[in-house]
């Protein structure tokens, strides 16, 4: 008997797990279909120079204390089309933003005093929608990264010095070349109109009426 009832609770036990198993093909569609969707980060129109992961910190002079801004990837964008390079840092989970400043020749990267593995600069940074003067310190995972990063700002400050001077002294040659043309166009409408106000007089004197003297004739004696 025992042994009865043993058998028939393997045999239901089995079939509950082919139940299980059993395929009935039938097809759950999806209550809400997700469409996909193009996310910019206005970082299509540039190239990655470097990208590393760090902390940033800016300073606040009203608590006169620094203040951890966040971490995440911090980015040195170059523009396809220009010359200009920016600096960008998105907070790691977030991505948001916050550092976003140009790269500009008076930009000067120094160590922090008392930890090599971080760097202090300022920026006219627009992380927060309007541009704010600000002091950022950051700082990196390794001592290699900091002196990448630093390196690599100060090539890209300098280059863009050696460019402004060079545009400069282009623009400077175009005003003298432009100036020396006006002063020869200058002459030579003075020396134009001198001839023709010479001419003109020369014509003036040709048209003039001559008066013919005649000399008295002799009168014969009475």
């Amino acid at each position: 008997m025992a042994s009865t009832d043993r058998e028939r609770r393997d045999e239901e036990e089995t079939g509950a797990a082919a139940g299980e198993d059993e395929d009935t093909g039938a097809q759950v569609a999806p209550i809400v279909r997700l469409e996909e969707v193009a996310v910019t980060t206005g970082e299509e129109d540039e190239d990655v120079l470097l990208d590393l992961k760090a902390k940033l910190y800016r300073f606040d002079k009203e608590g006169n204390q620094w203040k951890e801004r966040g971490h995440g990837s911090v980015k040195l964008l170059q523009h396809k089309e220009t010359p200009k390079v920016r600096l960008v840092m998105r907070q790691a989970k977030t991505l948001k933003i916050c550092a976003n400043h140009l790269v500009l020749p008076t930009t000067k990267m120094q160590e922090h005093a008392g930890n090599d593995k971080s760097c202090v600069w300022h920026a006219t940074d627009f992380s927060d929608g309007e541009l704010k003067e600000e002091m950022f310190a950051i700082r990196f995972g390794s001592v290699e990264n900091c002196k990448k990063f630093m390196e690599m700002v100060e090539e890209i400050a300098e280059s863009l010095g050696k460019n402004e001077e060079k545009e400069s002294k282009d623009a400077s040659a175009a005003a003298g070349l432009m100036e020396k043309l006006t002063v020869g166009e200058s002459k030579t409408e003075e020396n134009a109109t001198k001839e023709a106000l010479g001419a003109a007089d020369e014509k003036k004197e040709e048209e003039k009426p001559k008066t013919e003297t005649k000399a008295e004739e002799p009168s014969s004696a009475a």
